[in-house]
C-alpha cells in the first residue's frame, strides 16, 4: 500500500476464471429452462474462452453465431455477511444474460465493452450457488457492429471475470464499469500542471456515514508527491461526487516513447481512520494538440505519428487470449518503430491500453459503429461510447475517440448519429478529441465534418485507380481543405505470402485469386514515400499490422481472411513491408534483403532491393560485388538495377559496417528459365482445384 495509514480493509479484487463449464446451443429461449432441462455433455473451460476460435477462421459464412451457455458453482464465504459483491465481465461476446440461483442479476448488449453485476442479495452465502450466462453472438440491428461482414464478433466470455468484494460504502464500481475515478489535467507544461481527480462514492445502506476521502499522487518510486483529505457525511441517496485539485510543480511528463512517465493516483475512501476502499489509476501528464496541415504535437513538440491497426485475433485463439498475447502483439509494433496505434474496430482489452501508457504508445480508440446503418443501434451506439469512455478515462495513451468507419446510407440518420456521438464524447471528456472515418476521400461526403478529425480510408493500386494516384488526391485534399484535421486511417494491400512475382503492375485487381506479396511491398514502398512528404497528414495507419479473420470473405486463395496484415495471422511470418516500415521509423539497425519468399525467378535481368537503416549497403551475387547502386523513395531504400541471375542457385548477401560492428543479410534464389508466376497460378488451380 503506497503510504497509506491506519488499519486496512479495501476492497477485494480476485480472478472468478476457473471452474466454468459451457455449453453451445442453440436453445429454448428461456435461458435458465435450458440450463436445467440439459444438465449434461457440459464442457470444463477456463476463461477466456470463445467457441468461434476455429469455424469462424477456417470457412467461409459457415460459423456458429448464437447463443452459447456458461455456468459455474460456487460457494461464497460467510465471511461476505454485509458485503457488497460484484461481478465484472471484461467482454462477453456479444450480448449477455447474468442469473445467480435462477434471478436475472444484469443484462449487457456489446461484445467489446466490460459490465458489472451487483450479486450479493442473490447468493445463499456458506452454501453452493449456481452462475450462469447466457451469451449470444448473433447480429441484431440494434446491437454494433450489426454484422460479421468487415471482421467476425468471436462468441463467449472471452475476455477475464472478476469477483469484486467491497464495504457497503465504496467508490462506485457499477458507473459503467469505470474505476469510479476520473482524472484531468490542464495548463500542462514543464514548469507546472493542474491535475482534477473526481471520485464517485456510493452508500448502499439506509443511513448517512461519517467518511474521509483521500487522494494522492505519487511519483514513479512511490514519494508522495500531493495529498488531498476531506471529510464528509455520504447520505444513501444516490452516487456522490467529490473533488480534489492539485497542481503540480515542474512535472515529468509523458513524452510517448522517448520517455512515457508515469505518476499513480492513490484514492482512498476512510471510516474510523480505517482504509475501507482503494482504486489506483494512472496519471501520464501530457497535452496533445493537432494543429491542421502541421501536425500532432505532444506538450508543444512536434511528434511523429507512425501509425499501425491491430485486430485483437489470433489463428486458433480466436479473439480469447491472455496477457500473453497482447504483450506479443505489442511488443511486434513497439520492435517496427510505430509511435501510434489505431486499435480497431473496437474497444480492446483494458491489459493493452494500460501497457500503452508504459511504452508511451498514443492511442486511437474506438467503438465497433462500422460498415452499415440499420436505423436501430442509436441507443447502443451512445451505450457503446460512454461505456468506452468511463472505462478508459483515466489512460493518457489514448487521444481521440473514435466514432464510426465507413458508415455512409442513410446520410442523414448517420450524420445526426454520428453528431450526438460527438456531444457525448465533450460532455463525458471534452479534453479529448473525437474522429470519424470515411472511405470515398471526399470531404465534401454528407456524413463528414461531423467530429473534430476527419479520417480516411484510401487503397490506391488495390480497391481503386493506381498506386501513385495517393500522390494528386493528397495534394488536392491539401489545397481545398488546408483547415481540416486530417488523418490517413487505413492504407495498404493484402498478401497472400503463398503467391509470388517479380512481375508487378501499378494495379492489382482485389477480386483476383493472386494476391502477391510483392504487389503489398511495392504499394507500401511508395505510398509511405508520399506519406512522408505531406505534414497536412497529421497521422497515418497502415493497414493492418496483423492478418485476420474475415468470417464472410473468400479472397486471395484463402477463406475467411484479410491479408493486409504484415505480419501472418498465427503471428509467424514477417512480411518484406514490415521491415520496409522498421527501416524507416526504427532507431535499431535494420538491414533486410527483400523477395526472400519470391524466390523461384522469373526474370534473369532483374533488380536487388535492400532496406538499410545504418548506411549504404555493399550486396554480392555469388560472391562478386554488385555496383550501381540508387536510392529508393526514402533514405533506407537501395535498389542494384541490371543484374543478372546464374542459371540454377544464386546467393545474394548484403553487407553494411556501422558503429564498429557489421551487420549481414543472406537470401537464395533460384532461376530455371523465363516464366509467368501468375499464369503457373491459374494453371495449377485449374488443375488441383486449389493452390
Amino acid at each position: 500500500m503506497l503510504g497509506s495509514s491506519g488499519k486496512t480493509d479495501a476492497r477485494e479484487v480476485t480472478s472468478f476464471n476457473d471452474g466454468w463449464e459451457f455449453k453451445k446451443g442453440p436453445f429454448s429461449k428461456d435461458a435458465m429452462q435450458a440450463v436445467q432441462k440439459w444438465d449434461t455433455d457440459w464442457q470444463e473451460v477456463t476463461i477466456p474462452h470463445t467457441w468461434n476460435a476455429e469455424d469462424m477462421q477456417k470457412k467461409v459464412s459457415d460459423f456458429y453465431e448464437g447463443v452459447g451457455y456458461y455456468r459455474k458453482k460456487y460457494t461464497f464465504s460467510k465471511n461476505m455477511e454485509g458485503k457488497r459483491i460484484f461481478l465484472r465481465f471484461e467482454g462477453v461476446g456479444a450480448c449477455a444474460e447474468v442469473y445467480v440461483n435462477g434471478y436475472l442479476v444484469g443484462t449487457h448488449k456489446g461484445a467489446y465493452s466490460a459490465f458489472v453485476c451487483e450479486i450479493g442479495s442473490q447468493l445463499k452465502l456458506g452454501k453452493e450457488n449456481e452462475i450462469v450466462v447466457k451469451a449470444d453472438n448473433a447480429s441484431h440491428p440494434d446491437v454494433i457492429p450489426t454484422n460479421h461482414v468487415l471482421f467476425g464478433v468471436y462468441g463467449g466470455i472471452y475476455r477475464p471475470v472478476w469477483l469484486i468484494v467491497t464495504e457497503p460504502y465504496n467508490i462506485v464500481v457499477n458507473d459503467y464499469a469505470s474505476s469510479g475515478v476520473y482524472i484531468t489535467q490542464k495548463n500542462v507544461s514543464k514548469k507546472s500542471a493542474e491535475v482534477t481527480v473526481k471520485v464517485k462514492v456510493d452508500n448502499a445502506t439506509l443511513a448517512p456515514a461519517l467518511l474521509k476521502l483521500e487522494n494522492a499522487v505519487y511519483d514513479r518510486n512511490g514519494k508522495l508527491v500531493k495529498k488531498h483529505s476531506q471529510s464528509f457525511e455520504l447520505t444513501p441517496q444516490g452516487v456522490q461526487h467529490y473533488f480534489s485539485h492539485f497542481k503540480l510543480s515542474n512535472p515529468h511528463l509523458w513524452q510517448g516513447r522517448e520517455d512515457p512517465y508515469l505518476y499513480k493516483v492513490v484514492s482512498r475512501l476512510m471510516q474510523n481512520g480505517c482504509v475501507i476502499d482503494e482504486v489506483v489509476q494512472p496519471l501520464g501528464l501530457r497535452k496533445y494538440e493537432i494543429v491542421a496541415g502541421k501536425g500532432f504535437f505532444l506538450n508543444g513538440k512536434r511528434y511523429p505519428m507512425y501509425g499501425v491497426t491491430r485486430h485483437q485475433d489470433w489463428w486458433g485463439l480466436g479473439s480469447a487470449l491472455t496477457n500473453k498475447e497482447h504483450d506479443f502483439d505489442l511488443a511486434q509494433i513497439m520492435d517496427i518503430g510505430a509511435t501510434t496505434v489505431r486499435f480497431a474496430h473496437y474497444q480492446q482489452s483494458e491489459y493493452i491500453y494500460s501497457r500503452c501508457d508504459t511504452l508511451g504508445l498514443v492511442v486511437w480508440a474506438e467503438i465497433p459503429f462500422v460498415n452499415r446503418v440499420t436505423g436501430q443501434e442509436w441507443d447502443n451506439a451512445h451505450q457503446q461510447m460512454c461505456e468506452l469512455i468511463r472505462q478508459s478515462f483515466n489512460h493518457p495513451s489514448i487521444y481521440v475517440w473514435g466514432i464510426h468507419n465507413e458508415v455512409y446510407h442513410p446520410y442523414g440518420y448517420t450524420a445526426a448519429l454520428t453528431q450526438s456521438i460527438h456531444d457525448l464524447c465533450k460532455l463525458e471528456d471534452p479534453n479529448r478529441y473525437t474522429a470519424s472515418v470515411n472511405g470515398y476521400g471526399n470531404a465534401d461526403h454528407p456524413v463528414n465534418q461531423n467530429a473534430d478529425i476527419q479520417g480516411m480510408n484510401r487503397y490506391f493500386g488495390w480497391y481503386e485507380k493506381k498506386i501513385q494516384d495517393i500522390k494528386p488526391w493528397i495534394e488536392k485534399m491539401e489545397k481545398e481543405y488546408p483547415w481540416q484535421r486530417f488523418m490517413l486511417t487505413e492504407y495498404g494491400a493484402d498478401a497472400n505470402i503463398e503467391h509470388q512475382t517479380e512481375i508487378l503492375g501499378d494495379a492489382l485487381n482485389w477480386t483476383s485469386p493472386f494476391y502477391p506479396e510483392t504487389f503489398q511491398t511495392k504499394t507500401h514502398e511508395y505510398q509511405w514515400s508520399i506519406i512522408a512528404q505531406h505534414p497536412y497528414i497529421i497521422a497515418s495507419y497502415l493497414w493492418n499490422m496483423f492478418d485476420f479473420a474475415v468470417p464472410t470473405s473468400n479472397r486471395g486463395s484463402m477463406a475467411a481472411r484479410n491479408m493486409k496484415g504484415l505480419m501472418t495471422f498465427d503471428r509467424k511470418i514477417k512480411k518484406d513491408s514490415y521491415f520496409w516500415y522498421k527501416a524507416n521509423w526504427s532507431k535499431e539497425p535494420v538491414l533486410y534483403l527483400t523477395q526472400r519468399r519470391n524466390s523461384l525467378r522469373e526474370r534473369k535481368n532483374t533488380s536487388v532491393t535492400v532496406y538499410s537503416n545504418i548506411g549504404t549497403p555493399k550486396v554480392y551475387l555469388n560472391g562478386q560485388e554488385l555496383t550501381g547502386v540508387r536510392k529508393g523513395y526514402t533514405d533506407v531504400h537501395y535498389i542494384f538495377d541490371k543484374v543478372v541471375l546464374n542459371d540454377g542457385r544464386n546467393v545474394l548477401k548484403a553487407v553494411v559496417a556501422y558503429q564498429g560492428k557489421e551487420y549481414e543479410d543472406e537470401i537464395e534464389w533460384e532461376y530455371h528459365g523465363e516464366c509467368n508466376r501468375e499464369a503457373d497460378f491459374f494453371e495449377h488451380k485449374k488443375e488441383h482445384g486449389s493452390w
